[in-house]
């Protein structure tokens, strides 16, 4: 039996589109036991991961080295036996771990000088593998082996008594069609779709007898506050009031979704839900939904994609001048295409 230790992304978007490398593992070693470490607020998603034994929570922050900690970790790890460690992230501190904890082989990609923690360091080939799927799939393989395709998509299972249990607590119901809209963005707001647009967005589908689910964090309470208000509170704004386990259950409720690009956004995707992806200052040649059922709705404007967490001219003409109407329209073509 192969034990193979993922050392896992630090956002929910990276975490889903890991999944096809475990999977390949999988068909690779049958017998093998996939753990994965990782930060809690990602591990929901790891949860519904058919591939993942178990989910072992990484305590460091972003920029925390601690390095004593990361020793005392790596202690624990080391009884459990891996015969190998990929690690995911491109940073040195994410190949700490596996090289503390004595695990014979450790693959990852070249990068912040990561020579001699990782004994199985890879070149990396950008421009044949533009896809950050395709580059965590890719460490599946032999050194030097290409990546076998087709690629798996990334699919998350569904939850149907917590899903039920959700449904009850939040009194809502799945009865009438939803769509489920997904406002918020971790990485900044240029990736966010103004509110305004969103609120327009919710009203022309109230109209055509939808409910509307605002689905988000926390954080994106007080946007879906603000786009329920500007639709004539024609929503549920569900942002904040939800786990992340939670709100996987909700999207599968969904008939359609549309989403910034983000974490839920990927998420959605996974579950193989109608999708409109949203895309401004980020490239969907890099990070796009994995489903056939989604469209891809940009303006593709000469500054874009910038990568920026704000735009950096001030004008944010990629998401500004992206008229609701065209959101609209890809949502009836997904919901049409829907199986």
């Amino acid at each position: 039996m192969t034990k193979i230790l993922i050392i896992a992304p630090s956002w929910v978007g990276d975490t889903v589109m890991a999944q096809p490398l475990f999977m390949r593992l999988k068909q690779r070693f049958p017998d093998s036991l996939i753990d994965v470490y990782a930060p809690y607020w990602v591990a929901p998603v790891l949860a519904r991961m058919p591939e993942v034994n178990e989910i072992i929570l990484n305590p460091f922050g972003h920029g925390q080295l601690r390095l004593f900690e990361r020793l005392r970790a790596a202690r624990k790890l080391r009884a459990a036996g891996y015969d190998q460690a990929i690690v995911l992230p491109n940073s040195l501190k994410s190949a700490l771990i596996p090289f503390f904890a004595g695990i014979p082989q450790r693959t990852g990609f070249i990068g912040e000088m990561r020579y001699g923690l990782l004994n199985d360091a890879r070149p990396l080939n950008k421009q044949t593998y533009p896809l950050m799927v395709e580059r965590f799939a890719l460490l599946a393989e032999p050194r030097h082996q290409t990546l076998t395709r087709p690629m798996p998509l990334p699919r998350l299972r569904g939850n149907d008594k917590q899903r039920d249990a959700t449904l009850l607590r939040l009194d809502l119901s799945s009865q009438q069609p939803i769509v489920a809209l997904c406002p918020g963005a971790e990485y900044g707001p240029a990736k966010r779709w103004p509110e305004a647009h969103f609120s327009q967005l919710a009203q022309s589908l109230h109209q055509h007898g939808f409910q509307i689910w605002l689905i988000g964090s926390a954080k994106d309470q007080a946007i879906g506050e603000a786009i329920n208000a500007l639709s004539g509170n024609v929503c549920e704004n569900l942002c904040g009031q939800t786990t992340l386990d939670e709100a996987i259950d909700l999207l599968a409720c969904a008939q359609a979704v549309v989403s910034n690009d983000s974490g839920l956004m990927h998420v959605a995707a996974a579950l193989d839900k109608p999708l409109v992806a949203i895309y401004g200052s980020s490239s969907s040649g890099f990070t796009p939904p994995l489903s056939g059922k989604a469209r891809i709705v940009s303006l593709n404007v000469a500054c874009s994609p910038c990568f920026k967490r704000e735009c950096p001219l001030g004008h944010f003409d990629c998401m500004v001048k992206l008229a609701p109407e065209r959101v609209l329209n890809s949502v009836f073509e997904v919901y049409t295409v829907r199986e």
